[in-house]
C-alpha cells in the first residue's frame, strides 16, 4: 500500500496514515536458503501423507531420507509453512490478540445442499526458489472451489479477497475456518456477520472439523504442485487456474457419484431455485 515514488505524499506521511512504523516500509525479509527450501518441500510432502505427524515424527522421517536436522529447525520451518500436527494439543492455529473466537457449529450436522456450509483454509505451496501461500473457499456439499488466492505473506488481506470473490457466487448459512489470525480478524468475521452468515471455527486439535478442504489440499498437491517445478508466483497462479477449472468442471469425484463439483453445485442450486419458484406459485394460487 506504500508508494515510495508518490509525487506528493512522503513515505513518512504514508506510514503515519497507515499506522505503521517507518522501518516497516523499508524492511526486506531475508529469503530462506536453498537448503531450507528443499527441506521445506520434503517436510510438506511427508506432512501431506501424514497430517497427524508433529515435529518429532517429521524430523525422524526427513532424517531417514538423508537429512540431518534437529527438532528446533523443523519446528521453525513448520511455523513458517503454517502447518501443525492435527493430533490433540493445547494450542493449534493462534488467533490474533483480541480476536474473537466462535464455536464450532457443525458437529453432527448433516450437509444436505449447496450453500449450506462453506469453509476456508490456507496451505503452503513450494516454488523453485521460494514459496507462497494458497487460500481457497469451498462449498462442503458439492466440494466446489468458489474462489482462491495466492500470497507471499501470511496476512489476512488475501483471505478477505478470496471471501469477497466467493460471495459473488451466493451466500452460505455457515462459514467454517480454523482459529488462525487471518480468519479471526474483525475484518473477516464482520464481513460474514454483515451478510447474516453464521461463523463457525474448528475446535483446537480437532482433525476432522475442516476435513473437506484438507482433502482438497492433498488433491492440489499430489495432482498438480508435486508434479510441476514452478519457478515463480506467476507460474503457479497460471497452473492453479487451469487445475481448479479442471477440478471443478472436469474431474469426477467419487463422493459425488462421479459427478463433477460444478455439476452438483450448479444443478442443486438450479433445483433449489425451481422449488422456491414452484412454492411461491403454489402459495399465489392458493391465495387467489
Amino acid at each position: 500500500m506504500i508508494e515510495s515514488d508518490h509525487p506528493t505524499v512522503s513515505v513518512r506521511r504514508q506510514c503515519e496514515l497507515l499506522g505503521l512504523p517507518r522501518s516497516t516500509a523499508y524492511y526486506t525479509p531475508i529469503a530462506e536458503s536453498v537448503e531450507n527450501l528443499s527441506l521445506m518441500r520434503e517436510i510438506d510432502a511427508v506432512y501431506m501423507g501424514n497430517p497427524s505427524y508433529g515435529s518429532r515424527k517429521l524430523m525422524a522421517m526427513v532424517n531417514a531420507s538423508g537429512w540431518e536436522v534437529n527438532r528446533k529447525r523443523v519446528q521453525r520451518l513448520m511455523r513458517l509453512m503454517n502447518i501443525a500436527g492435527v493430533t490433540p494439543k493445547r494450542r493449534t492455529s493462534k488467533p490474533g490478540p483480541g480476536h474473537r473466537i466462535f464455536p464450532y457449529l457443525l458437529r453432527n450436522v448433516a450437509i444436505l445442499r449447496p450453500d449450506q456450509v462453506w469453509s476456508a483454509d490456507i496451505t503452503y505451496i513450494p516454488l523453485r526458489g521460494g514459496f507462497v501461500y494458497l487460500t481457497a473457499v469451498m462449498d462442503w456439499f458439492s466440494r466446489y472451489v468458489l474462489s482462491w488466492k495466492l500470497s507471499n505473506r501470511l496476512e489476512g488481506g488475501f483471505c478477505l479477497n478470496a471471501l469477497d470473490d466467493a460471495l459473488t457466487h451466493g451466500r452460505p448459512d455457515v462459514f467454517n475456518t480454523d482459529q488462525g489470525a487471518q480468519f479471526t480478524s474483525a475484518a473477516f468475521t464482520n464481513r460474514l456477520l454483515d451478510q447474516a452468515i453464521a461463523v463457525s471455527m474448528d475446535g483446537r486439535g480437532r482433525a476432522l472439523d475442516n476435513v473437506f478442504i484438507e482433502r482438497l489440499w492433498r488433491s492440489v498437491k499430489y495432482e498438480e504442485i508435486y508434479l510441476r517445478d514452478y519457478a515463480t508466483t506467476a507460474d503457479v497462479e497460471e497452473g492453479l487456474a487451469l487445475y481448479f477449472t479442471k477440478y471443478n468442471h472436469e474431474r469426477p469425484h467419487q463422493a459425488l457419484d462421479n459427478l463433477t463439483p460444478a455439476q452438483v453445485y450448479e444443478w442443486s442450486a438450479e433445483v433449489k431455485a425451481r422449488r422456491r419458484i414452484d412454492h411461491c406459485d403454489a402459495e399465489h394460487q392458493s391465495a387467489t
